[in-house]
């Protein structure tokens, strides 16, 4: 039998598949097969531009660009990237990072540090760049950009691996990284902002 006649013959099985792929279309989109990644991990399409071969006007536009959806989700719901995914994590260049929703500087590249974490981590702020306030759970210090209020991650204190016995465990998606040969034409763009 052609499907035609199956469908004539019996309407409720026309019904049950019509209802099957639209159930299966909704699942397809909303377990993010569109490119969206809301398990936190990485989506390439998002990632960021290789910062050594950008100008100062580059970085600049490419923080001026609307968030993602998944920076979104971290700079504006506090969502956090999955552990070792994000693009920063083992990023060794010299420069500075700043906040990917307002180009605020945050951190010194001097400050970073390997701490096995699974995300980048720094011991020391640009003096007044970031907020600290205590986490919902009651138990971490969520950290925020001091402009705009975006979520950045993580401090916490007390566990040696540096002198400050510091560390900002920071999400890779929350920053842009400036190289130091273009940091002042950077900075110079953002003040006439």
């Amino acid at each position: 039998m052609k499907v035609a006649q199956l469908l004539l013959e019996f309407p409720s099985a026309g019904m049950m598949l019509f209802v099957g792929a639209i159930a299966f279309a909704t699942l397809f989109v909303v377990m993010g097969c569109a490119g969206s990644n809301d398990a936190g991990g990485p989506d390439d399409s998002a990632r960021p531009a290789d910062a050594q071969s950008l100008s100062a006007a580059d970085l600049w536009a490419q923080i001026q660009s609307p968030l993602t959806a998944e920076e979104n989700r971290v700079l504006c719901e506090q969502g956090t990237e999955r552990k070792g995914t994000g693009h920063y994590t083992d990023h060794e260049g010299k420069g500075l990072y700043a906040c990917r929703a307002c180009g605020a500087s945050l951190y010194r590249s001097g400050s970073k540090f390997r701490s096995s974490c699974g995300w980048p981590a720094f011991d020391d702020e640009i003096d007044g760049a970031v907020r600290r306030l205590p986490d919902p759970d009651g138990r971490r210090t969520e950290i925020r950009c001091a402009a705009c209020d975006g979520h950045l991650g993580h401090v916490f204190t007390g566990e040696e691996y540096t002198d400050t016995n510091t560390r900002h465990c920071v999400n890779s998606i929350s920053m842009v990284f400036i190289p130091a040969d273009v940091v002042a034409a950077f900075e110079t763009l953002r003040a006439r902002q």
